[in-house]
């Protein structure tokens, strides 16, 4: 019996809980939000992917805790991109989607994954991919089976037959072969498509409110859906409990889809003041994603894009960055996205100095990167600040912030849900 008890004793210990795993991050210097001030050195203590605490000078650490030493940084939140399109890279020939399989957008998305993980970016909201594409990479990253940032993603994006977001370019044939079936016309089929996205594992709901830059459709960069069509769309997808995000680059699209009830606008290229004035009103957020007019800046002129997206490219280029001074006028709240994949992904970090340069201050920039973009994903107790219940998404860089904008470009060391990135 004696023998029975030590073989049943030794089976439950080797079953028993693992110990907690505990991460002391001993830093030069702590800025917990962007509405604080940097602290002097601290030490910030993760257990099991939480902030456990944050404490001044350098306790000693828990028994069997690893230890980070990052005494000459300042550790700043992890940061959020609103807007990023993780399974593509610039400057792609629109005609490859006829030729590459959605399976290489996963391998292709491993790889951004880790450059936009690296380069600070603890959270994204990946703004359109292929039917499971981007659901493959959030399933990837949340397990730790890749590395990467946190990943809200909306799938396919809906759009109106013909328009931004549809498969277009092509003959008719091949677009119904090409077509992932998220294409609506009427209140009843859009609303269908919604629900659909959201029985398929969408987060958040994408729509193409206007035309696009970088589609092959030439009917300009105004509205594409109906009053009632978005109306339907909101409706459907605030009653399943999904935020809707809108790509909208002229002023009447954009109003229309405000006044609608969308949560965030994309781009807002052309947002004149009564559209504005209609997002102050509902409390929509501005994603002005002006990186990604650099992208195209870049590349206008030398070949990359056919006639058509070059009109659109240089009307859009042109109003780069007027949707930020307007919004911060009347008081639009201004959240960080970058459209990473029209640029290089990587290089998100270079939306901060575009959003100072059109008049937010750093402050102001930082905020919009990690608690203005926490209250648009609905998860500010959760993400943007260095709290303890917070998630452990940390990240280190040579200076203050809030002096040097420029310094979240080099960011040096990442944490994410308390995995310190490869």
């Amino acid at each position: 019996m004696r023998k029975v008890l030590i073989a049943v004793a030794s089976l439950l210990a080797s079953t028993s809980p693992a110990l907690a795993d505990t991460v002391v991050i001993r830093a030069g210097s702590v800025l917990r939000d962007a509405a604080s001030e940097p602290s002097g050195p601290a030490t910030i203590t993760v257990t099991d992917g939480k902030i456990v605490s944050v404490v001044p000078g350098s306790p000693a650490a828990p028994t069997g805790a690893r230890e980070v030493d990052l005494s000459g940084k300042t550790v700043v939140p992890g940061l959020i991109d609103l807007h990023v399109h993780l399974t593509g890279d610039p400057g792609t020939d629109y005609r490859n989607e006829a030729v590459e399989p959605d399976e290489w957008g996963v391998v292709v998305g491993a790889k951004n994954a880790l450059l936009t993980l690296r380069a600070g970016f603890t959270t994204v909201r990946d703004a359109g991919s292929a039917q499971y594409s981007g659901f493959s990479l959030r399933r990837g990253t949340a397990e730790g089976l890749i590395p990467g940032p946190r990943i809200v993603a909306a799938g396919p994006a809906l759009s109106i037959v013909g328009g931004h977001g549809d498969t277009t370019g092509f003959r008719e044939d091949v677009h119904s072969v090409l077509d992932q079936g998220y294409t609506c016309t009427g209140p009843v089929e859009c609303a269908e498509k919604v629900r659909k996205a959201s029985r398929a594992g969408a987060d958040v709901i994408k729509i193409t409110s206007t035309g696009g830059v970088l589609s092959q459709q030439g009917r300009g960069l105004e509205g594409h859906f109906s009053q009632a069509e978005l109306e339907s769309i909101m409706t459907t997808a605030h009653s399943l409990g999904l935020k809707v995000m809108a790509h909208a680059h002229g002023a009447r699209g954009i109003e229309s889809t405000v006044l609608a009830g969308v949560d965030t606008i994309e781009h807002g290229t052309f947002a004149d003041e009564a559209a504005l004035k209609a997002m102050k009103a509902k409390g929509t957020y501005m994603v002005p994603t002006l990186m990604a007019l650099e992208g195209v800046r870049a590349r206008l002129g030398k070949g990359v894009y056919t006639p058509t997206v070059e009109v659109k490219g240089r009307q859009a280029v042109e109003a780069a960055g007027k949707q930020v001074q307007r919004s911060k006028q009347l008081g639009v709240p201004v959240a960080f996205g970058t459209d990473a994949g029209v640029f290089e992904h990587g290089r998100n970090g270079e939306e901060f100095a575009l959003l100072v340069k059109n008049g937010l201050t750093n402050r102001e920039a930082l905020a919009s990167a990690t608690t203005v973009a926490a209250k648009a994903l609905g998860m500010e107790g959760e993400l943007g600040q260095i709290a303890p219940g917070f998630s452990a998404d940390l990240i280190a860089v040579d200076a203050n912030p809030l002096v040097d904008i420029r310094t979240l470009e080099k960011v040096r060391w990442v944490m994410e849900r308390g995995r310190i990135a490869p």
